[in-house]
């Protein structure tokens, strides 16, 4: 019997520290450029209010296109659950903390991902508490090799989904030859005037393979 052939490689992109609302633009013409799974949006620290109508202005152009928002926020006392259940977004992004617990709060099928794994030991801890992916390579001054042997070792052993974030175009096809489920572009690549352009080019490496 023939080995069934894995899935491809799909693209996440990552927002900036700060998605302003103006993003909307950039955002839906990124995700229409490509096979865009999902839309990390990282937001400064805000209240709760706040934060619920930054996802409510930005969620439904990613949304509309069929990639799911997942929403990150690192300021103390912030309720990330209630804000994408009030704001509509897909689930959280979240780095630290309790993960088993954010698991039981979100048993209605809301995504739960998380990053800024520095050890490998606190990623196989991430993914026995339950996550639905481990992001790799978001730590400031990480080498793209250390990306690269970091997802690769996670894709072999764990089922658990991995993504692997890619700074440069150069890394993305390097990346998906790991075998992570997605492979995600740094804010500084796509959130600008030719977004849309660099995401069909990242498309074109995933598909390619160059």
């Amino acid at each position: 019997m023939a080995e069934s052939k894995a899935p491809p490689t799909r693209l996440i992109l990552v927002s900036g520290p700060d998605a302003a609302p103006d993003l909307a633009p950039r955002l839906a013409a990124a995700c229409a450029a490509g096979d865009v799974a999902a839309v990390i949006l990282h937001f400064a620290p805000a209240d709760e209010r706040s934060l619920v109508n930054r996802v409510k202005a930005l969620a439904p152009a990613a949304q509309a296109v069929g990639a799911a928002v997942v929403v990150a926020c690192a300021g103390e006392g912030i309720d990330l659950v209630s804000v994408a259940a009030r704001g509509g977004a897909d689930g959280i992004h979240a780095e630290g903390g309790d993960l088993a617990a954010l698991r039981e709060r979100l048993r209605d099928g809301r995504i739960l991902g998380t990053g800024g794994l520095a050890a490998r030991h606190d990623a196989m801890e991430a993914g026995e508490a339950g996550v639905d992916y481990v992001l790799f390579g978001d730590l400031p001054d990480t080498a793209p090799r250390t990306v690269q042997e970091r997802a690769e070792w996670w894709a072999e052993i764990f089922e658990t989904p991995c993504v692997a974030l890619a700074r440069s175009l150069d890394a993305v096809a390097d990346l998906a030859a790991t075998g992570a489920e997605f492979v995600a572009l740094d804010a500084a690549l796509w959130d600008g005037p030719d977004g849309a352009a660099t995401v069909a080019a990242a498309q074109a490496r995933l598909t390619d393979g160059v």
